[in-house]
């Protein structure tokens, strides 16, 4: 295995596939309303610059692939993707992160073609708080996609939830019990500062530990031993076999233990959410001077030359800190 191990022994195991940096919604923490500026169309990678990368990672010790975006199912060839990384040799377990708006049409095929968990992004049980959130008239249809998702046999079914004081941040117990009540496990996430908009302040932080707290009002809830690498404390509720998971992205950073890369949809590799370098492998996949043999050895050295300049931490609470010039929708979730 060439590139899985950093120089702290972090071991690389999980690849974060943007597929676009293109969104259906417009969440405030993520881009202001009117943002439109996207990536053009032709430096994203082509299917089969995808797949190449992807299949190397896998040669190369990856195991767990996680399709994201933007929104990864606006892509119109997202069941080939799918299919043709299920077909890989020693095929990663492959998952998805989306906002849920077109899931029902697609989520059986995608269960066909191999994809096997789903992440699913919902803020707020309201319809009034969906729209304000969102600028999309479109809760009814995550909701039919989550179902459609159970129906495909997708599982588990995790929904991703990020609180905002005086926006949803009176709604951590009512999501539990909702999540509770449909058999879902539900994870929240501290908002990062990765918006379009620059609008995040620390002030404005709805916190793990406010999180735990709010929850604990009513729910008796037990750490979860060994979590791993996993970016979430996970909590029994009320003894299990039911768990809630708190992201701490911010308060309580989870990088001791990063076993990340992420690859942009234009083909910039990161080793970190909140990176300033990339590692250009589109330059690499369109070399027309490169043989096949030689894209894929240099590849292969970018890979690993990313892996080996990782940070012990991405630095958050230091106030040197600086945050990426890209936005999360452009890095992928």
């Amino acid at each position: 295995m060439l590139f899985r191990s950093d120089g702290f022994g972090r071991i690389h195991r999980d690849l974060r596939v943007s597929l676009t940096d293109r969104c259906s919604l417009r969440c405030t923490y993520c881009m202001p309303h009117d943002f439109n500026k996207w990536l053009p169309s032709e430096n994203l990678l082509t299917t089969d610059e995808l797949l190449k990368v992807i299949e190397i990672a896998v040669s190369q010790g990856i195991t767990e692939v996680r399709l994201t975006g933007g929104e990864p199912l606006l892509r119109p060839d997202i069941v080939e993707i799918v299919a043709r990384i299920s077909a890989l040799e020693n095929a990663p377990e492959l998952s998805m992160t989306t906002n849920g708006l077109a899931l029902a049409k697609v989520a059986k095929d995608l269960a066909a073609a191999g994809l096997q968990r789903i992440n699913i992004s919902l803020d707020t049980l309201d319809w009034e708080r969906f729209k304000r959130l969102t600028f999309r008239d479109r809760y009814d249809d995550v909701i039919e996609g989550i179902v459609a998702a159970r129906a495909a046999g997708l599982a588990p079914i995790k929904i991703n939830t990020v609180l905002m004081r005086d926006i949803n941040g009176d709604e951590a117990l009512p999501l539990l019990k909702w999540a509770l009540k449909e058999n879902l496990n539900l994870r929240f996430i501290e908002q990062m500062p990765l918006d379009a908009g620059d609008a995040w302040t620390r002030l404005n932080l709805i916190t793990a530990d406010e999180i735990f707290n709010q929850l604990s009002s009513e729910f008796e809830l037990t750490p979860v031993n060994d979590r791993g690498s996993s970016p979430a404390e996970e909590f029994l509720v009320n003894g299990g076999p039911a768990t809630v998971g708190i992201i701490g992205s911010v308060t309580r950073p989870f990088c001791a233990a990063c076993d990340r890369l992420r690859l942009t949809s234009d083909g910039q590799l990161r080793s970190c959410l909140f990176a300033n370098t990339e590692t250009d492998l589109r330059a690499i996949l369109r070399n027309g001077r490169l043989t096949e043999s030689e894209k894929r050895e240099d590849l292969v050295k970018a890979i690993t030359a990313t892996v080996k300049s990782k940070l012990p931490g991405h630095g958050i609470n230091d106030p040197s800190f600086i945050k990426p010039s890209r936005p999360m929708s452009a890095i992928g979730g």
